[in-house]
């Protein structure tokens, strides 16, 4: 893939583990009806796109997401990606025709039960079989995290991000993470890596989370803003840092969330030394320019509207309506999770993500939708709208 897609939180913390992969059959087609019976809220119906008082919502970002899968389904990339595409009657031109018609009728539909009826008589269902064959997919969120920098090193900022070097004369195995950096993050101007800083930060696990998620928005020292994609990767197999802690017996697995891990580090800050080189992965970065995040096709992924999945199974640029429950913050400051179906964009991958059974959604950019993201852990189903057929 030409861009980094980002690696699930619950990869990295080493949740939401699924079974094994089924993917001799990653979709089945459904009806409405059989699939209504199964899921927990409403089939279909997407209350992001309309106010609670029935006016108009987020339906602009889902027709921007949309124009982003339909620009990459007319490239040479998804043409050459559908034409070994295992799921008859899963076609690059039948996805492209989903696109167009539903992005009609999301403009024309006066009311979320009108979208909802032309769906159901237009639209054919095709759910994930998910990890167990019975359609469970888990469900993950993941971010573009914002953070404070500096253009310089100083005595505060001390970790950097690298740019790519060349890897391709690198021989294999690549230098693992500590035969690079060093065990306390520290030591990469002593070997490969000198002279190839980007830019510097002053936590060293917010470097590690923003190689995790693949980009970052950085607040620079001088008052500027950078933002950082993925530029390459060593190749090693991701190490969860959360399944890690829990073996140790260092944090319970029913307590592991992202936050509770940060917390964790902050108390044990020394630690960092012991647990993040055993992911040997090292990712490498380029500056954007205040690009927007972009996933795997190549094109940006919107907040609540992209998902990713695994591509060699599940159809690249397709809309996908999603049934899970997401957690809420509330007014007294807690948290409650609430049953919701939301149209979504397959526009994204991950190095973590295999098989029918897993999903990760963005969620945003910042602080907020990181403590959003770290906490969706979840069961639900996935669904694929296209178009009936003849």
């Amino acid at each position: 893939m030409k861009y980094f897609t980002r690696f699930l939180i619950g990869i990295w913390l080493g949740i939401a583990l699924c079974g094994p992969s089924l993917a001799t059959a990653p979709l089945q087609p459904i009806s409405f009806a059989a699939a209504q019976a199964a899921v927990s809220a409403p089939l279909g119906y997407d209350p992001q796109l309309w106010h609670r008082s029935g006016g108009s919502g987020d339906w602009r970002s889902l027709l921007q997401a949309i124009d982003y899968s339909l620009h990459y389904l007319e490239t040479p990339e998804a043409i050459a990606a559908y034409a070994q595409y295992p799921v008859a009657g899963v076609t690059r031109d039948r996805v492209q025709r989903s696109l167009r018609r539903f992005r009609q009728m999301v403009r024309t539909s006066s009311t979320p039960a009108a979208l909802q009826a032309a769906i159901e008589r237009k639209f054919t269902l095709y759910q994930a079989s998910g990890y167990d064959a019975a359609g469970t997919v888990d469900f993950t969120g993941y971010f573009e995290p914002t953070y404070s920098a500096s253009r310089q090193p100083t005595a505060e900022y001390r970790y950097p991000l690298y740019r790519r070097p060349p890897l391709e004369s690198w021989p294999l195995p690549h230098p693992t993470r500590a035969e690079l950096e060093g065990s306390d993050g520290l030591q990469a101007s002593q070997g490969l890596l000198r002279g190839l800083e980007l830019v510097w930060l002053s936590d060293r696990l917010e470097a590690f989370l923003i190689q995790v998620q693949g980009s970052a928005r950085l607040n620079l020292t001088d008052g500027s803003e950078m933002s950082v994609g993925y530029a390459g990767r060593t190749e090693y197999d991701y190490t969860s840092l959360g399944r890690a802690l829990v073996t140790a017996g260092r944090v319970a697995e029913a307590d592991l969330t992202l936050p509770i891990l940060i917390e964790y580090f902050r108390q044990f800050p020394a630690e960092l030394d012991t647990y993040l080189p055993l992911n040997q992965r090292f990712v490498f970065f380029r500056e954007t320019y205040g690009s927007p995040p972009t996933g795997s096709l190549s094109v940006p992924v919107t907040a609540g509207r992209s998902i990713a999945t695994d591509k060699t199974l599940m159809p690249p640029g397709a809309l996908a309506l999603i049934n899970l429950e997401l957690p809420i913050y509330l007014a007294d400051d807690t948290w409650a999770v609430e049953a919701v179906s939301r149209y979504v964009l397959d526009q994204d991958t991950g190095g973590a993500i295999r098989g029918p059974g897993r999903a990760d959604f963005f969620i945003g950019t910042g602080t907020a939708a990181g403590e959003l993201a770290g906490r969706i852990n979840t069961s639900g189903r996935l669904y694929y709208l296209l178009l009936n057929e003849g």
